[in-house]
């Protein structure tokens, strides 16, 4: 691959809505340059934008300060700016985060004071005030967060990816980066396009472009399969809205939590399990040479050793319905295991570090002619506008392209 001529001014690997929005972005903030989004994939949006709870999170679990609060509760808003400005069809029907043991009672008040801190409204309630919004949820407390809200994230991405250049089934399988100069890849079909910067917003395989352009990102993408049920339509009535269980501070997935959406079906899940391919949406897809690269990744026994219980968990919950309808019932006791039929799954684009530990924040990382988006799952979708922003300002004041 050479440089001589360029194609256009910055490549954005990847059509997730995180790529679309930072494309978008730099259009927005540099009217005239040119950007094009490549994407793998024959449209924009099929893997973690496109499958999802489609929750819009309003920003109540995140540390105070980091990325992942300040983006969401921007991002909340700007997104239901966004959908209304774009007739997406969108809802703001809040939701019900539930204790139903003591032991949680102190890390729900945690929450509380978390949100409070990063400026979410919240509303701390009884059992008798649970009732009135979910009478078939049983808890001793919960929170009520009115600003959670519901929208389609792939119509989002389809609207976005209108504002700028896609080319689809454009895989990228190499890069050449000249300090200086720029950068060209070229793609499974042998394409080469050339440009003077680059994004990579390669969602699941992030950690992998980063490696092809010349940079260690410090993480390998752990991919985890979200698992969901739905219930029988004849049993939706059992939920009205959106109840969250209180999540295990240890982890980045917010448990098993019920979704009734805006038409009127409603899933449970998901159950986090490690997938056996980076896209495995079940436990039939088996890419042996990534199961390989994840095995022989250190970072992954030292996560392993450290939560080994809490994987054991889910993943009896995936083999076990029975499992699952136990866990639900928590929330939901009216719940039976027939009630539960089979959804599409996710898969959660997880970076884990070499010491074992899980990174819990937004990771953005910069490099010459280039910036690396290395972590941004759950709440990415929600934050994708300002995310987009702060990628595209970090690139624009680090690469000339006047």
């Amino acid at each position: 691959m050479t440089l001589a001529g360029y194609d256009c001014d910055v490549l954005v690997i990847g059509g997730g809505i995180v790529g679309l929005s930072t494309a978008r972005a730099l259009r927005a903030a540099r009217p005239g340059l040119r950007v094009t989004v490549l994407e793998k994939e024959a449209a924009p949006g099929r893997h973690q934008t496109g499958r999802n709870s489609g929750v819009i999170h309003s920003g109540v679990y995140y540390r105070p300060g980091s990325r992942k609060a300040r983006f969401a509760v921007r991002g909340a808003a700007e997104l239901v700016a966004f959908c209304a400005e774009r007739g997406i069809p969108h809802a703001v029907p809040g939701k019900l985060i539930v204790a139903t043991e003591p032991a949680e009672l102190p890390r729900l008040h945690e929450l509380a004071q978390r949100a409070r801190r990063n400026g979410v409204p919240v509303h701390e309630l009884g059992p008798a005030q649970i009732q009135e919004y979910e009478p078939a949820v049983r808890g001793i407390a919960a929170l009520r967060v009115e600003t959670t809200g519901q929208c389609d994230f792939g119509a989002v991405a389809r609207e976005l990816a209108r504002d700028v250049t896609v080319r689809t089934s454009a895989e990228v399988v190499a890069v050449d980066r000249r300090r200086g100069r720029g950068v060209a890849v070229r793609t499974a079909r042998g394409e080469v396009v050339r440009a003077r910067a680059m994004v990579n917003c390669a969602g699941l395989y992030s950690d992998r472009i980063a490696r092809l352009a010349g940079d260690e990102p410090g993480l390998r993408i752990v991919p985890f399969r979200g698992e969901f049920y739905r219930l029988r339509p004849e049993r939706s009535w059992l939920v009205r809205g959106l109840v969250y269980p209180v999540p295990d501070p240890a982890f980045p997935f917010l448990g098993v939590h019920l979704t009734a959406g805006r038409d009127g079906e409603v899933h449970i899940g998901p159950n986090a399990v490690p997938a056996l391919a980076r896209e495995g949406y079940d436990w039939r897809t088996v890419r042996v040479r990534e199961l390989a690269a994840t095995a022989a990744y250190a970072g992954v026994w030292r996560m392993a050793r450290r939560h080994w219980r809490y994987g054991a968990g889910e993943l009896r919950r995936s083999l076990s319905r029975r499992a699952f309808t136990t866990a639900v019932r928590r929330l939901l006791p009216e719940v039976r295991e027939e009630d539960l039929l089979p959804a599409r799954a996710g898969v959660r684009a997880q970076a884990v570090r070499a010491d074992g530990t899980l990174a819990d924040d937004f990771e953005i990382a910069e490099a010459p002619h280039t910036v690396h988006v290395l972590n941004a799952p759950s709440p990415a979708a929600t934050a994708c506008l300002p995310i987009g922003r702060e990628v595209a300002t970090r690139l624009l004041a680090a690469t000339p392209l006047d």
